[in-house]
């Protein structure tokens, strides 16, 4: 009988010891998304745990990630500025100037393609890009790859959250996972909306709700719920000659010159300057350009002509969108 109970409690004591190896920061978490946003799609094999999502967050705002180890990707999409930089072009290493103006990352968890022209399918693979870029980080993903194995902690870091050494796949993966956990929606416009708070808007902003979704601004048609983008690509003649043809450049169609991919109106009122090159700084700009129909380039969406808003539902237009700034 004494050996039996030896036996059960050498048992036990394995028990436990296995239960103090169930790790919970490797156990797929629930992301917290705004309310009225579906769940969103997240691939199979690289669902969010803790030790991914904290992984990715400490590779986003490291620097080892560029060559000279002076810019992460922090850098040109800083918390603060609601994943933006608040630049026209933004910067890299060396002061090198970006070709185009970075977009908020809030949300991106619902984009179907990355970047301006669309170039990228996943957030996965939009990662390699801005590495790659000679303007902004100028590096290898495969040196990157042997910076981080060297590095005293990220070894260790990567074994913990993906059971396997630094990689271009784990490298990706990890930064994906931290950036599917950003989003935005808690607005005036969203208390109005979702929290059904009839109080929540002004009558300036109501105005210009109105215009926003009626057929007098047709804005809805591309900045749709609940993200304000449809994620396609339009060209609203902001030129007549495109020194960027943006979607053309990925496509090879000329009846893409001009296009660029409908960016969310979030925060838009933080995220200034605007457009794909930061040619328009303020949001009153903005509503002037829509306003007036813009330049009548050949691609241009036929969804734009001239609204012939007064100056009163232009402010009240403004408005709106400075609701769509979260609390």
């Amino acid at each position: 009988m004494k050996n039996l109970w030896i036996v059960l409690a050498l048992l036990i004591g394995v028990s436990s010891c296995n239960k103090e190896k169930t790790d919970a920061g490797n156990e797929v978490i629930t992301l917290q998304v705004p309310k009225g946003f579906p769940y969103p799609n997240i691939p199979a094999e690289n669902q969010p745990t803790r030790y991914r999502v904290e992984l990715g967050k400490k590779l986003f705002f490291d620097p080892i990630l560029s060559r000279d180890s002076t810019i992460a990707c922090g850098t040109c999409h800083l918390p603060e500025k609601y994943f933006a930089d608040g630049l026209p072009l933004s910067k890299g290493i060396e002061n090198r100037i970006a070709k185009r103006n970075a977009p908020s990352l809030l949300n991106i968890a619902y984009q179907s393609v990355m970047f301006w022209d669309g170039g990228v399918p996943t957030i996965e693979q939009q990662v390699l890009a801005p590495i790659e870029n000679h303007n902004e980080m100028d590096f290898n993903v495969n040196k990157v790859v042997q910076r981080l194995q060297a590095n005293a902690d990220y070894p260790a870091l990567f074994k913990q959250a993906y059971n396997a050494e630094p990689s271009v796949y784990t490298l990706t993966r990890a930064i994906a996972c931290y950036e599917r956990t950003l989003y935005t929606g808690k607005s005036k416009y969203d208390e109005y909306q979702y929290y059904n708070n009839p109080t929540a808007l002004n009558a300036s902003e109501l105005n210009g709700m109105n215009i926003f979704f009626g057929e007098r601004g047709e804005c809805f048609h591309c900045h749709s719920e609940y993200t304000f983008t449809d994620n396609t690509f339009k060209n609203n003649g902001l030129y007549l000659n495109y020194p960027d043809s943006g979607r053309a450049i990925i496509t090879q169609n000329i009846n893409d010159i001009g296009k660029f991919k409908v960016p969310s109106l979030r925060n838009v009122a933080m995220t200034a300057p605007y457009m794909h090159d930061g040619s328009l700084s303020t949001l009153q700009d903005v509503v002037e350009h829509y306003n007036s129909g813009g330049q009548a380039h050949p691609n241009k969406s036929g969804l734009l002509k001239p609204m012939n808003l007064s100056a009163e539902e232009k402010t009240d237009l403004v408005n709106f969108l400075k609701a769509l700034t979260d609390l």
